[in-house]
Order: C-alpha cells, then sequence, then structure tokens
C-alpha cells in the first residue's frame, strides 16, 4: 500500500511529538536523535518531523509518496520522465535513519517531492545527495526552498 508523506521542519521535536501523537492518536513509529516519524494508518500518512533552529516557525520540508517496492520506484522513475519532468535518482542513499531508493521531482511552486521505498533501517541520520551530488540535502539542513539548477535536490524521506 502507497501512502502520502509530509515531512515538516520543526523547532520543537518534544512538542511537536506531543502535539501530533495527540492529533493522530498513536506514538511515533521511529525517533532518533532530531527526528521522528508516524506511521498512520488511518488517514494513510507518513508524518515525518525535523528538528529545525529553536524559535523557527514550522514549515515544509518536502513531500512524498512511500511505495513498497524499488520496482515501484523505477516505475515512477520512468512516468515522470515520460511526463517531461526533471528527475534525479538516488539509489542506496542512507538518509533519516534509513537506507533507500528514491526518486525527486519538483512542482510549480518547487515543492520537493520524493516517491521512495524504505529497504532497511539505518543506525545513523545519514544524508542524501542533492541534485549536484555534494549531500547537502534535507538531512543535512538545506531548505526545501533551495532548488538546484536541475530543479531537484531535496532529500530526506524516513
Amino acid at each position: 500500500m502507497s501512502r502520502a508523506q509530509l515531512a515538516l521542519r520543526v523547532s520543537d521535536l518534544e512538542a511537536s511529538i506531543t502535539f501530533y501523537s495527540k492529533l493522530f492518536g498513536t506514538e511515533p513509529a521511529k525517533r532518533r536523535e532530531g527526528y521522528a516519524n508516524f506511521a498512520i494508518t488511518e488517514p494513510p500518512l507518513k508524518l515525518v518531523l525535523i528538528e529545525g533552529a529553536p524559535g523557527e516557525e514550522t514549515r515544509l520540508d518536502h513531500l512524498g509518496v512511500e511505495v513498497e517496492s524499488t520496482d515501484q520506484v523505477i516505475a515512477a522513475t520512468t512516468r515522470l520522465k515520460d511526463a517531461g519532468l526533471a528527475t534525479f535518482e538516488e539509489n542506496d542513499t542512507s538518509c533519516c535513519y534509513a537506507l533507500q531508493d528514491k526518486v525527486w521531482v519538483h512542482g510549480p511552486g518547487r515543492e520537493p517531492w520524493e516517491v521512495y521505498v524504505v529497504k532497511a533501517d539505518a543506525d545513523i541520520l545519514g544524508k542524501s545527495a542533492d541534485a549536484t551530488g555534494t549531500g547537502d540535502g534535507c538531512c543535512t539542513g538545506q531548505a526545501a526552498e533551495e532548488v538546484t539548477p536541475a530543479g531537484v535536490g531535496c532529500a530526506c524521506g524516513q
């Protein structure tokens, strides 16, 4: 089953965890330093919280679609390319405490979207590459508004 993902950058991770636990009636599926995610069944949603700067207002970090297999990521990549969208692919990338395969695109408002599969858990936050391959993705603090010349590049789905 696929599910939508919403990743938020929050200034107070503990307060956000408390709020979203109450809102959705469930505890985080994963908690690590500066990071938490909720695997919500109803509605089907992966809510990702990434710790931002103290005092900063909560903001959208990125959006995504979590799928069940690498084959589904490959199919999405083909479909997006065939539709004329600029894509950036990452395979076997370690980001946000997970090993993932993913493809990135940006919407017309520069909002970053990823289609990804979680292949395994990871013990480190890790970082995902941007479109230039420098490793300055969302996991390392690059703002979602920063778009590389290729039009893609923010990363951190899990």
